[in-house]
């Protein structure tokens, strides 16, 4: 994917949901591909790049800092954003909130189109995890799930217990449908939880036309009459049954499909799409931002260590030990390879276990035991004479002899009882029986060693 900005600039001006104040935003082109600033006009235009680190509160919206202001309420333009998956842009702000306009992403969706997208040079940056995980969020109760996959797909499940909301579900794979299926989703609140909310000096800028208003249970129109009464609405304006506006309602299951709109918004703090399947359960704010920077964590975590092979006991390896022993030459006490789970044009993946009755361990750190560092290496070079070996014909006839060793690291120890696992990649095409190869070796998740060795595959003689 390109890396995008808008063709044209795009306005907005309406108030603000939590502020209620007027606000205007300008989103510009942003051709220096610097990714999406932020500009507080209202504090001698101070800019700050977007960022999950500059989210300062979350209650009821997504708010981030911008130099020594606060912006409010980016988790709808963001949501757009990421739907047309710009990552550059120059986002001017008075009034110190994104506007609220109908309640939904779709008015920012539609501007934006009209602008027009353009196109960068260079390819976007994406985040894309290798494993699967769990995070559970303390702070809400939410759970979050994340799948590695070839595209991106966001879903989310509510349960609002016995309310008019109740259980929903929404999910977003098909990204050409984000506008039909997803923007117009209008935020939502419950009728109950209304006077809370505005003696805490939020929603100052909600209305009967930018927020869906679920009731507990279905209101009659003797309740109708005093609940306009007491938020001076023309009862016309009100329905009996679940949805108080039900007039603005778009969708069915509204709530979850704008809880699937924030979620979106709120993960583009990270200013990069995330590829793989994303499952929220009771997602908010609040939840979404901890999520992220747990999903940026892991991601960094993932840079660091590489991709860490998965090599199930349980599943039939690739060459058992008797078939290692048709590959390489070495034997008892040397032959440091047990199995092999993986072995591709450019990787070969393969188990050592460190057992205790290894020859070494009685002279090597004695009552101390540790798996040696060079011995280490050894194993990696072996794994990788696997590799090396699998691009001739007859490998029986051939040897490695490894020639240099570079970088060489040792991070953590070894010890009995570890399964090591060993980790070849080839840096560079074999040229000339000349093999550049990454090693890596790990116990679970943990990097011990690592080093780029070089190697040359020779015929034997005799």
């Amino acid at each position: 994917m390109k890396h995008k900005t808008l063709k044209s600039p795009v306005n907005f001006d309406g108030v603000g949901l939590h502020t209620g104040r007027q606000c205007k935003v300008t989103v510009k082109p942003n051709p220096e591909q610097s990714g999406i600033i932020f500009v507080d006009l209202e504090h001698e235009g101070s800019s700050d790049k977007l960022s999950i680190r500059k989210v300062k509160s979350t209650n009821r919206s997504t708010n981030i800092a911008v130099g020594e202001g606060l912006v409010h309420t980016v988790e709808h333009l963001l949501s757009a954003l990421s739907a047309h998956h710009i990552n550059h842009a120059i986002v001017e702000v008075s009034g110190g909130e994104i506007p609220i306009l109908d309640g939904s992403a779709s008015p920012f969706y539609a501007s934006i189109a009209t602008a027009g997208i353009v196109e960068l040079d260079g390819e976007q940056e994406m985040i894309a995890i290798h494993h699967a995980f769990d995070y559970y969020d303390e702070e809400t109760g939410a759970t979050y799930t994340y799948k590695p996959a070839e595209s991106t797909t966001y879903a989310c499940t509510l349960d609002f217990g016995g309310n008019a909301i109740g259980q929903q579900y929404a999910s977003l794979s098909d990204w050409s449908r984000y506008d039909t299926d997803i923007s117009k989703a209008k935020t939502f609140v419950l009728v109950q939880d209304l006077d809370k909310l505005l003696k805490a000096g939020l929603i100052k800028g909600g209305s009967f036309d930018n927020a869906l208003i679920y009731a507990k249970n279905e209101y009659k129109k003797e309740e109708l009459a005093s609940l306009a009464k007491r938020f001076d609405v023309d009862i016309s304006r009100l329905s009996e049954g679940p949805v108080l506006n039900a007039s603005i309602q778009t969708y069915r299951n509204e709530p979850a499909r704008h809880k699937l709109l924030d979620l979106i918004g709120d993960l583009y703090l990270l200013g990069k799409q995330i590829q793989g399947v994303i499952t929220a359960d009771r997602p908010s704010h609040t939840a979404n931002v901890n999520f992220a920077k747990h999903l940026l964590q892991v991601y960094k975590d993932e840079q660091k260590t590489g991709v860490i092979p998965i090599c199930d006991p349980n599943q039939a390896p690739l060459y058992d030990h008797e078939a290692v022993k048709k590959l390489l030459p070495h034997r008892f006490p040397f032959l440091l390879v047990d199995k092999v789970y993986e072995c591709s044009e450019s990787r070969v993946v393969a188990v050592k276990n460190v057992s205790g009755d290894q020859y070494f361990f009685p002279g090597h750190f004695p009552g101390n035991p540790v798996f040696p560092g060079v011995l280490q290496m050894e194993a990696l070079a072996q794994t990788g004479g696997i590799l090396a070996l699998s691009t001739v014909p007859d490998p029986e006839n051939y040897d490695t002899y490894f020639l240099k060793m570079d970088a060489v690291k040792f991070k953590s120890l070894v010890r009995p009882g570890d399964r090591l696992i060993l980790k070849m990649e080839l840096l560079s095409p074999i040229r000339r029986g000349i093999v550049h190869m990454k090693g890596t070796a790990y116990v679970g998740n943990t990097v011990v060693s690592e080093g780029e060795l070089t190697a040359r595959i020779q015929k034997r003689t005799a």
